[in-house]
């Protein structure tokens, strides 16, 4: 076992440079809306937190078609039957121009 300390690098300590033009995260909060597929979609808005700015439409694209998919597909599901008229259409109105 050997006590050695290793030496530092030349170049110093690692350290992270700030880039003004780098991804930055938004932080914009996103509340759930009790629809899981939609919000998986927000979710997914997140990605664009750590990507460059162009980007970000390519994210923005997917979401966008997602959650057109997903308000699509609720126009599709059946709905509650119609209701039935609220009057016998069947029989034709009486005569009142004839008198008995």
């Amino acid at each position: 076992m050997s006590d050695a300390v290793p030496e530092p690098s030349p170049e110093g300590p690692a350290e992270t440079e700030y880039d003004p033009a780098g991804p930055a995260p938004l932080n914009v909060p996103r509340t759930p809306t009790g629809n899981a597929e939609v919000d998986e979609w927000l979710e997914r808005l997140g990605d664009a937190d750590h990507l460059a700015t162009d980007g970000h439409i390519e994210v923005y694209e997917d979401v966008h078609r997602g959650l057109r998919d997903a308000l699509t597909a609720l126009d599709a599901r059946p709905g509650p039957p119609a209701p039935s008229p609220s009057y016998d259409q069947r029989a034709p109105s009486p005569s009142y121009g004839t008198r008995s």
